[in-house]
Order: structure tokens, then C-alpha cells, then sequence
């Protein structure tokens, strides 16, 4: 054997043995980190994606009126349903009686056609005493079944995998031949309330950035014993509630409260002319500007405080005036901080529901809070899924811009 292959042969051996232990260090690394990724899947990703799924799936109707599902499968929307779909429909209607699942059909349906609930719960009492021809029998207990338009809402009711529930986030209608229509105009809230959330989120925003920005300034350019001092009361909304807090602007926002006193105290108007502040979009402006204020101050801070004193000094020396050193030396080194604040902020405001809740009224709501309304109230979990999926798809498409714009890597928390 020669000297080059031995040494081919060590080479290999050592690769090979260099290879194993690289694999045992990453298994080791995989291990520690296993019941972390398992908890976050668990407690996490798992809850998120079955409430996505509920979104695109609804199976009560095709598992409850299998018949009628079967009889609607070939039928072509537009002409008159036939004796074989109305026995269907009995057939199904009995059991569902007997099993006590007639109202979540009827719920299902209704969703489709709003008032067609009480037609399937007071038919279905009586749908054992029924005698054939079905046809005939059943428009006799409630005339609505001679409606096609019912008809057409059982049949997108039973279809398992539906886009209907994104489309009706999106203002649109899934009719039973597979198209698609704009909801009737007393019925398009949802895009508004989207279009609401962003407008409110972006304007939370642009105010946090106006007074954090000063204040992050004035914590990284005073002694540090001072802003210290100064950071404790920036930090100290923190260690209160949210509820109290928008309780409090409850207090100092309405006719009578601090903030109208004080304006006709200084004669800024009279008693009588007092402004309104809360339960419009204004309150809802005011109370989540002050919440999510420490969210733009602390990044900005951060950043702030790792810029060298010297550079401004060095600019002035140069013959640069006050405004042109913080202008051209001193603002491009915090755009790392504004674009770190602005990001968490506009997160945490587009999601929020609390406070738009108790001081937003009617004008100041978003859309979080129909998605609350969906969960706790009219319990359409599926359109509460599918608002959220549309949420969250904007979300992820305006951090998309962001990253393409300014870039993640430039984003900087400290």
C-alpha cells in the first residue's frame, strides 16, 4: 500500500468519524430542545391550526342529513327539487329530531339564509307524522320549502371543504353553484372593519413614534442616574392592568370627566359645548396611543443609547448647525429603532380587542372584537376562523413589505 492511498484511507475515517460526531451533537442539541418544540406545538402551533382549519371545514350538515347530502349532490341548483330530495329531507329530519341535532342544522343553514332556522326546527316536529308524496306533504307544514333559495342554502350548507366562510370575511357570498357574489351592502362590515383596524393600527403607530421618539431621545442623552429614574416610570404602565388603565381613560375622557374640565377651565370651550373623546374612534386613538406608547419607547431607547456621542460632536465640529447633525448623523443610526418599534407596536395594535371594546363604541371598534363577538355570541367559531385567517394573511403580507422594503436584519432591539 502507498503512502497516498493510506493516506486517502485516514482521510476518510477521520471524515467519517467527524461525521458521527457531528450527528450525536446535533441529536444531543435536538434532545434538549425536544420538549420545548413539543410544547410549542402542543400548546401552540396545534390549537392555531385546528382553529384555521374551521375556516375551510364544516361537516355538521353532511354528517347529520347524510340523505339530503347524498339527494343534493347531483342536483343543478336551478331547477325544482324532486320527490327523492324531499323524502331525503324528512328521512333526515326525523333522525336528526330523535338525535337532537336538528338545531345544529338548522344553525348551519341559516348561516347560509338568515331565518330559515325556525323552518327547519318546527318542521322537524312534526316531520314522523308526514306521509308521502314528501312533495306535497312537507310545503304543507311550512310553505318556505317551496322555496329554491332554501333549497340552494342546504346545498352549500353540505359541502364539508367550503371557502364560504372566507368569503363571507371578504364581504362575498358562496352561492350553491360554486360562485361567488358581494354580500348586499347592509351586510359588507367586515372589509370596513378591516380597513378600520388598519387605518387605527397605523395611526397608533405614527403617534407612538411622534412622542416615544422625543422621549427615548431625552432617556438616552441625560445622565444615567436621571433616566433611570425617568425609564422606572416608562416601565411602570407595565406592572398595571390593561382593564385599569382604559378604565381610568373611561374616567378622564368622558363629557364630565378630567380632560373636559381642564379645557373649560382655560376657556378652550364652554360647559355646554363639551367634546366628545370616548366611544368613538378618537377614544379608541387616545387610550391605545398611551397603552402601546412603552412598546416604541424601549426599542428606540435601546438603539439610542448605543450611538456614540462623539459623531455628533465630530459633525459639529465640522461646521454641521444643531439640526443638521441630528438630522444627517444622528437620525439615520436610530432607523434600526423605529422600524423595531413601529413593527411591534403595529402588531400588537391590529390584534387589539380589550380596549376598542370599552372605549371605541361604535366608530372605534375593530375587527378583533367580531371575532369575539363570533366566538362568545352568535358561536360561528368558523367565520370567527376564517376573520382570523384574513388577519392574520395581512398581517404576514405587511411584515412581507417591511422585509422587502427595510428589511428584517436591519431591525434592531437593542
Amino acid at each position: 500500500m502507498t503512502t497516498a492511498t493510506a493516506e486517502t484511507i485516514d482521510d476518510a475515517l477521520l471524515k467519517k468519524r467527524l461525521d458521527k460526531a457531528m450527528f450525536r451533537s446535533r441529536l444531543r442539541a435536538f434532545l434538549l430542545v425536544s420538549p420545548l418544540l413539543l410544547f410549542l406545538f402542543v400548546a401552540f402551533i396545534a390549537p392555531i391550526g385546528y382553529f384555521l382549519g374551521l375556516g375551510i371545514w364544516d361537516s355538521t350538515f353532511h354528517n347529520h342529513m347524510p340523505k339530503t347530502t347524498e339527494a343534493l349532490r347531483d342536483w343543478n341548483s336551478i331547477s325544482e327539487p324532486d320527490e327523492k330530495m324531499y323524502a331525503a329531507l324528512v328521512a333526515d329530519m326525523v333522525v336528526a329530531r330523535e338525535n337532537r341535532t336538528i338545531g345544529k342544522v338548522a344553525t348551519r343553514v341559516n348561516r347560509e339564509k338568515p331565518g330559515s332556522r325556525s323552518l327547519f326546527t318546527s318542521s322537524a316536529r312534526k316531520a314522523a307524522k308526514l306521509e308521502a308524496p314528501f312533495k306535497e306533504s312537507l310545503p304543507g307544514v311550512k310553505k318556505n320549502w317551496n322555496d329554491i333559495a332554501v333549497w340552494q342554502a342546504m346545498k352549500t350548507a353540505s359541502r364539508r371543504l367550503t371557502p364560504g366562510y372566507y368569503a363571507a370575511a371578504l364581504d362575498l357570498k358562496l352561492n350553491s353553484d360554486g360562485s361567488f357574489q358581494r354580500q348586499d351592502e347592509k351586510r359588507r362590515i367586515h372589509m370596513i372593519l378591516m380597513l378600520r383596524t388598519l387605518q387605527i393600527s397605523l395611526l397608533v403607530t405614527l403617534f407612538c413614534l411622534f412622542l416615544g421618539y422625543p422621549i427615548a431621545y431625552l432617556l438616552a442623552t441625560l445622565p444615567a442616574r436621571t433616566s433611570n429614574l425617568l425609564l422606572i416610570l416608562v416601565l411602570l404602565p407595565f406592572w398595571t392592568s390593561i382593564l385599569v388603565r382604559t378604565t381610568a381613560w373611561i374616567a378622564m375622557l368622558q363629557s364630565q370627566g378630567v380632560v373636559n374640565d381642564l379645557l373649560v377651565y382655560f376657556g378652550i370651550t364652554d360647559d355646554g359645548s363639551r367634546y366628545s373623546l370616548i366611544y368613538n374612534k378618537l377614544g379608541t386613538l387616545i387610550a391605545m396611543t398611551h397603552i402601546l406608547l412603552p412598546f416604541m419607547v424601549l426599542p428606540l431607547y435601546s438603539v439610542m443609547k448605543g450611538i456614540p456621542p462623539s459623531y455628533v460632536r465630530a459633525a459639529k465640529s465640522l461646521g454641521a448647525t444643531n439640526w443638521t447633525a441630528f438630522w444627517r448623523v444622528y437620525a439615520p443610526q436610530t432607523i434600526p429603532g423605529i422600524g423595531a418599534g413601529a413593527i411591534l407596536v403595529f402588531i400588537v395594535a391590529i390584534g387589539y380587542y380589550i380596549t376598542p371594546a370599552l372605549v371605541g363604541g361604535q366608530e372605534g371598534t375593530m375587527i378583533s372584537n367580531t371575532i369575539d363577538d363570533h366566538m362568545r355570541k352568535s358561536l360561528n367559531w368558523s367565520l370567527a376562523s376564517a376573520l382570523g385567517g384574513v388577519l392574520m394573511i395581512v398581517v404576514l403580507t405587511l411584515y412581507w413589505l417591511y422585509d422587502r422594503v427595510v428589511g428584517i436584519d436591519n431591525m434592531k432591539l437593542g
